[in-house]
């Protein structure tokens, strides 16, 4: 049962943007699978949360993060059999354990916490709160972008994810992840 929160093994880099919402994870996300003509899962939870949104007017629940890891995971599998060099992740499971445990008072289900840790990706982008905020239907703390910035920051150095901050224009963050991207894709072959 516990395996449809699991990786699959794949044959491509896997990169990850990491941060606080409207921080520029998305667009960035597009730019780099356009720049290297590869995939880009996008943010599962988006979706899910906004069809809860529009269909019960509820925001997210303790009980919908399961459901999201499931569905991001499940996502991350079929995209990655699509590309054999770099696989660009608009989150992971880190980072829903970090809202879990952020939204609902230190609390995460074993299970997600477990495979946010066990999963693997090569590359880490942690996107700096420097980008005009974006109001929409799910987002929600614009007050508290850098106290959510320290806490992603964080979780990157407790559990040793190897990371590069991006800051600036979306033209200088698209260079840096692109010049990490190809010191991976270089150390690969």
């Amino acid at each position: 049962m516990e395996k449809k929160y699991r990786q699959q093994p794949a044959n491509c880099q896997k990169v990850v943007l990491f941060g606080p919402e409207s921080t520029g994870k998305t667009t960035l996300a597009k730019q780099l699978a356009h720049y290297y003509n590869s995939v880009w899962v996008g943010e599962y939870a988006r979706e899910y949360l906004q069809n809860k949104w529009n269909n019960e007017r509820k925001t997210c629940e303790l009980k919908d993060l399961l459901p999201i890891a499931e569905g991001q995971i499940s996502l991350e599998n079929k995209l990655a059999k699509k590309t054999d060099s770099v696989l660009i992740c608009d989150t992971d499971l880190l980072e829903t354990k970090v809202y879990s445990e952020t939204y609902y008072s230190g609390s995460c289900d074993p299970i997600l916490a477990k495979y946010a840790l066990e999963n693997t990706y090569d590359l880490y982008f942690l996107t700096y709160i420097d980008t005009p905020w974006e109001a929409d239907d799910l987002r929600d703390k614009p007050q508290e972008r850098e106290a959510m910035f320290k806490v992603f920051e964080t979780t990157l150095k407790k559990y040793n994810r190897p990371y590069v901050l991006l800051k600036g224009s979306k033209n200088e963050r698209l260079e840096t992840a692109v010049k990490h991207i190809n010191k991976l894709i270089e150390n690969k072959n």
